[in-house]
C-alpha cells in the first residue's frame, strides 16, 4: 500500500503540472475536465512571447496543426511541450485554449525565451578580491569551452562550462579549484546575458609520498622512479625509513635529529645514505589523474621487462593529508617470474634457425621480456634485429609473430612463425612538401631509387641525410612506404616541411680587444646559381638547388674591418656528391696607438667527395689557399711589432665523418676531423740569413694539424650528453727555424662568435676566461704571445625548451677545460685551465645560432695570480672549437 500511495503521489506531481499549462483564454466558456475529456479539431494556432523564434518553426516543432483532432486534456498537448521543452532554447511554455466555437478550439502556444550569451569573460578570486585572469589562461580556456557569441543559454551549457574550468585547473595541480559564474542582462543587446566566470584556484595540490603495496621483488623508490609525471613534492629525501632504520628517535624534530647524527658513527650514516639517499629536484610533483593512470602503466611496463608478465596493479587510492598535499597508494599483484624454455622457428627458408637464434640473442634461462623480443625482433636501435636481416635484403613483405606455445611453471616456450615473402623492388618515388627545393637536389639524396632492391638501412640512411641538409624540419620529415604484393614492387613517398634556411645576420657584440664590433651578413644556404639570372624566379630570392652562397662584412670603424664571399656547388656536375668552394677574403687591422695596420688578402679553392668506405658517412675535403699579409708595425703573435710583406700558399686536406641525426639539436651521432694544412718546406732549400730580424719570411711555411671530435648520447627523452675533444699543433719543417707567427693558437673567451678577429691567427674559446687570455709567456721577453698547440675538452648536458624550427631554445650546463703551449715540449693535455657554468642557445633559421653563457674560471690565467671567476660570454654562430 505504501509503494502504491508512492507512485500515485509522484504521477500527480509529474502529470498535473503540465496538464495545468492547459489554460481558458477566453471566448466561449470553455469546461476543463480532467475526468471527462472532450474531442476538438483545431481551427487555429498562435504563437506569442517568440521574439526571435519562427513562429511556423515553433508549430512545426509542437506536432500540432490545424485541421487535427485532438483531446483536451489529452497526451497530444502535453506531447506538443514536451517537444518544444526538449529543444532547450524556451524558459517557459503554454498552451492556451483562445476560445471554442462548436467542436473548434483556437490555441495560443505562449512562450518565453531563454536568454542568449552576448559575451563571456574569466575572473579570478585572490586574496579576496576579483581580478582578471591572465591573458595566457583565458585564452586557453576559450579554446576549450567553445562558446559561441548569440547562443541560448541552457543551466546545462552553463554547468558543463564550469566543470571543463575545473578540469582544466585540476589537470594544473589545482585539484581545490571551485569555479561559479555570474549571470548580467548585457544593457545594450535585448534578452541577452554577460556570462563571467569567477575561478577560485586555490594552492596548487601536490604529491606528498608515494606508497606501493604488495611489491616485493621491486623496491618502491625503483617503481617511484619509473613514474615520469607523477613525483613527490620538492625534496632531497634520505629515505623512507630514515627514523626506523638509522636514528630510532620518538619524536623526530630537527633538534633531535641533528643531535642523534652528531652520535652515530661516521660508517654508519655512510652505509645507510649510499642505500638510500633519493634526490628530487627538477620533477613538478602536482597531481594528474590522466598522466597518474599513463605512469601506472610504464610500472606494469618496468614489470613486464623483468619477466613478471602477469603483473597488474589493483587498486589504487589518493589520501588528503593537508589540504594542500596528498599520498598516493599503489596495490600491486607482481604475480609469478617467467623465464624462456624452447624457441622454435617456422616458416624461415632463406635463413636457418642457428643464425636467426644468434640474431635473436635470447637463450634458455634468459628473462620473459617481451619488450627486449620485439625490439630484436623487429626494431633494434642499436643493433641488427630479425626484420633488418630481411627488410634489409628487399623482403619488404616479411613479418614474425612470436606466439606462446606452452606455458610450464615459470618457463615459456615460443614459435616464431615467420612469413618472408618475396623480395620488393621500388618502383616510384614521390616528393610532397618541397615547394622551394627543387626536386634534383632531393632525388639526388635519397639512397632508395626506382629499381633497387628495398632496404630499410637504405631508407634510414636517406632520412638522417634530409635531416643534415638544413632545408627542413627534420622532426617533419615524412617515409610512407606504400607496397603493390600484386607485382612485388613498393611505392615509396618522401614527405618534407621546409624551413627557412637563408640567414640574414645584422648584428653588433663585443669583440674583446676591438670593442664594439657590427656584422652584416646574408647566407643563403640553399642558393641557385641558375635562378640568380632570371628576376622572375626569385621568391624573394634565388633559391631551391641547394647550392650555398655567403656574403658577409664586420666592422668596429677605422680599426678592424673584413669582408669575405664565398660559393659552395655540393654536387658539381650534378652526378656525384663532389663539392666545389670558392671563396674570397680580405680583412684589415689597425693598431690606433701606434700607427701600425696589418691587412690580409686572400683566395681559396676547394673540393669535397663523398666517400663510400669505410662508410658512406665520411668526406674527403682539399684546398688550395693563397693569402697576402702586408704589415706596417704589425702585432701579429707576440707585441713585438713586424713590418714587410708575407706571402701564404699552402695546402689542405681534411677526412671527416658526420653522422648526427639533426644538424639543430643532435641527439645522436657524432662528427670526427683530422686535416693538415701544409706549406711548402722553403726553409729546406733557403738561407736563414736571408730574413732579418725585424721581417716575416717572404714565404711563411708551416705544417698545421687539427683534430676534433664530438658526440652527442641521449640518455633520456630529449636530454643529451655532448663531449667534444680538440687538439691542433703547428710546427716548421726545420727545427733550426722558429715556427711562422701566423695561423698559431690564440685561446680563450667567447671565441670571438666563432670568427678570427684577430688577423692572421686562429681563435679557439674557452669560456670562464677573458678573450686572449690563455696565451703562453715567451721566456726571452716576458710577454704573452700565440701558441703553437693546444688542447681543449668540452662536457655537456642539453635539454630542449622549444625544439620549434622557427626558434629552437635550449639550456646546457657545462664542464670545460683547455690550455696554450708555447712549444711543443710543454705540451700536456692534462694541464688545463678549467670553467664550470650555463648558458642558452636559440637557433634561429634567420639569424642562425646565438648563445648565452655564464661561466666561472677556477684558475689564474698566465702571467696573473688571481682566478678568472665569474665571466659571461655572448656568441654569434655555430662554433666548431
Amino acid at each position: 500500500m505504501r509503494k502504491t500511495h508512492f507512485l500515485l503521489f509522484a504521477l500527480l506531481i509529474v502529470v498535473f503540472p503540465v496538464l495545468g499549462q492547459i489554460q481558458y483564454g477566453g471566448g466561449t466558456k470553455f469546461n476543463l475536465s480532467y475526468s471527462n475529456p472532450g474531442e476538438y479539431e483545431i481551427a487555429g494556432i498562435e504563437v506569442t512571447g517568440a521574439r526571435t523564434l519562427d513562429a511556423a518553426s515553433i508549430i512545426s516543432v509542437s506536432g500540432l496543426k490545424v485541421g487535427d483532432n485532438i483531446m483536451i486534456p489529452g497526451e497530444k498537448i502535453s506531447g506538443a511541450i514536451k517537444k518544444l521543452w526538449k529543444q532547450g532554447i524556451l524558459g517557459d511554455i503554454q498552451i492556451l485554449v483562445q476560445k471554442v466555437e462548436g467542436n473548434f478550439v483556437f490555441l495560443e502556444i505562449k512562450l518565453a525565451e531563454r536568454a542568449r550569451l552576448s559575451k563571456f569573460g574569466f575572473r579570478e578570486r585572490k586574496r579576496g578580491t576579483i581580478e582578471n585572469l591572465k591573458k595566457t589562461d583565458a585564452d586557453e580556456l576559450k579554446e576549450k569551452l567553445h562558446l559561441i557569441r548569440g547562443r541560448v543559454l541552457t543551466d546545462a551549457l552553463i554547468r558543463n562550462s564550469e566543470l571543463r574550468i575545473e578540469r582544466y585547473y585540476k589537470a594544473k595541480g589545482f585539484l581545490n579549484v571551485k569555479v561559479f559564474s555570474q549571470q548580467e542582462p548585457d544593457k545594450v543587446i535585448k534578452n541577452s546575458i554577460v556570462l563571467n566566470f569567477i575561478i577560485d584556484k586555490g594552492r596548487k595540490v601536490r604529491v606528498n609520498e608515494i606508497f606501493f603495496v604488495g611489491n616485493e621483488y621491486a623496491k618502491g623508490e625503483k617503481l617511484e622512479g619509473k613514474l615520469k609525471k607523477t613525483k613527490e613534492k620538492l625534496r632531497i629525501s634520505l629515505g623512507k625509513n630514515l627514523n626506523r632504520d638509522l636514528l630510532k628517535l620518538d619524536t623526530p624534530s630537527f633538534k633531535n635529529v641533528y643531535n642523534r647524527f652528531k652520535e652515530l658513527q661516521l660508517s654508519e650514516v655512510g652505509d645507510y645514505l649510499a642505500k638510500n639517499i633519493n634526490v628530487n629536484i627538477f620533477a613538478s610533483s602536482k597531481f594528474d589523474r590522466k598522466q597518474f593512470s599513463e605512469d601506472k602503466d610504464l610500472v606494469i611496463g618496468y614489470y613486464h621487462n623483468l619477466g613478471f608478465r602477469d603483473a597488474e596493479i589493483l587498486w589504487d587510492s589518493v589520501k588528503q593529508v593537508s589540504p594542500f598535499d596528498i599520498d598516493l597508494y599503489v596495490g600491486i599483484d607482481e604475480g609469478q617470474r617467467y623465464y624462456h624454455r624452447n624457441i622454435k622457428w617456422n616458416g624461415n627458408y632463406l635463413y636457418d634457425d642457428k643464425t636467426l637464434g644468434k640474431i635473436l640473442g635470447i637463450k634458455k634461462g634468459d628473462i620473459y621480456n617481451k619488450e627486449n623480443m620485439d625490439r630484436r625482433l623487429n626494431f633494434n636501435p642499436t643493433g641488427l634485429d630479425i626484420s633488418s636481416l630481411y627488410m634489409d635484403d628487399g623482403y619488404l613483405f616479411f613479418s614474425v609473430q612470436p606466439v606462446e606455445v606452452a606455458v610450464v611453471g615459470d618457463s615459456i616456450d615460443l614459435e616464431m612463425r615467420v612469413y618472408e615473402g618475396s623480395q620488393a623492388t621500388v618502383n616510384r618515388i614521390m616528393l610532397k612538401g618541397n615547394n622551394v627545393t627543387s626536386d634534383e637536389v632531393i632525388l639526388r639524396e635519397i639512397r632508395t631509387l626506382p629499381g633497387y632492391k628495398f632496404s630499410r638501412r637504405d631508407i634510414i640512411r636517406t632520412q638522417t641525410q634530409l635531416s643534415q641538409m638544413g632545408y627542413f624540419d627534420p622532426q617533419q620529415i615524412g617515409i610512407t612506404p606504400l607496397p603493390n604484393p600484386n607485382d612485388g614492387t613498393v611505392d615509396i613517398e618522401y614527405s618534407v616541411v621546409e624551413t627557412p634556411s637563408n640567414q640574414i645576420e645584422l648584428s653588433g657584440g663585443w669583440g674583446g680587444v676591438f670593442g664594439f664590433v657590427g656584422s652584416l651578413g646574408l647566407v643563403i644556404n640553399n642558393f641557385s646559381l641558375k635562378k640568380a639570372l632570371h628576376l622572375k624566379e626569385w621568391n624573394p630570392l634565388p633559391s631551391g638547388d641547394g647550392q650555398r652562397l655567403a656574403i658577409r662584412a664586420q666592422a668596429n670603424g677605422q680599426q678592424f674591418q673584413s669582408y669575405s664571399l664565398s660559393f659552395t656547388e655540393p654536387w658539381l656536375g650534378g652526378r656525384k656528391p663532389n663539392s666545389l668552394t670558392v671563396s674570397l677574403n680580405h680583412s684589415r687591422q689597425n693598431y690606433l696607438g701606434t700607427g701600425g695596420s696589418l691587412r690580409i688578402s686572400g683566395v681559396t679553392v676547394g673540393v669535397g667527395k663523398r666517400l663510400t668506405w669505410p662508410d658512406d658517412y665520411f668526406v674527403w675535403s682539399n684546398s688550395v689557399s693563397t693569402l697576402l699579409y702586408e704589415m706596417d708595425n704589425a702585432f701579429v703573435s707576440s707585441n713585438i711589432p713586424r713590418n714587410g710583406t708575407a706571402r701564404n700558399l699552402n695546402y689542405n686536406s681534411t677526412i671527416s665523418r658526420n653522422s648526427v641525426d639533426n644538424p639543430t639539436y643532435p641527439r645522436h651521432g657524432s662528427t670526427i676531423s683530422l686535416g693538415v694544412t701544409l706549406t711548402p718546406p722553403y726553409s729546406l732549400f733557403r738561407d736563414p740569413s736571408e730574413v732579418d730580424g725585424n721581417a716575416a719570411f717572404e714565404w711563411i711555411e708551416f705544417n698545421k694539424w687539427m683534430f676534433d671530435n664530438s658526440w652527442y648520447v641521449n640518455p633520456v627523452g630529449n636530454l643529451v650528453l655532448c663531449g667534444r675533444i680538440h687538439f691542433g699543433f703547428i710546427r716548421s719543417y726545420n727545427n733550426n727555424t722558429e715556427v711562422s707567427e701566423f695561423e698559431r693558437f690564440n685561446v680563450g673567451g667567447s671565441g670571438l662568435a666563432g670568427q678570427n678577429l684577430l688577423l692572421g691567427t686562429d681563435v679557439v674559446g674557452l669560456r670562464g676566461y677573458d678573450d686572449n687570455t690563455v696565451r703562453p709567456i715567451d721566456p726571452n721577453t716576458g710577454l704573452k704571445e700565440d701558441g703553437v698547440a693546444y688542447n681543449k675538452y668540452v662536457l655537456e648536458l642539453r635539454y630542449p625548451l622549444s625544439l620549434n624550427p622557427a626558434a629552437t631554445i635550449y639550456g646546457l650546463t657545462f664542464l670545460e677545460g683547455g690550455n696554450n703551449y708555447g712549444n711543443h715540449r710543454e705540451f700536456n693535455p692534462f694541464k688545463n685551465y678549467k670553467a664550470v657554468g650555463f648558458g642558452v642557445r636559440i637557433f634561429m633559421p634567420a639569424f642562425g645560432l646565438i648563445g648565452l653563457d655564464w661561466a666561472y674560471g677556477v684558475d689564474a690565467t698566465p702571467g696573473t695570480t688571481q682566478i678568472s671567476g665569474s665571466r659571461f660570454h655572448f656568441t654569434i654562430g655555430q662554433q666548431i672549437r
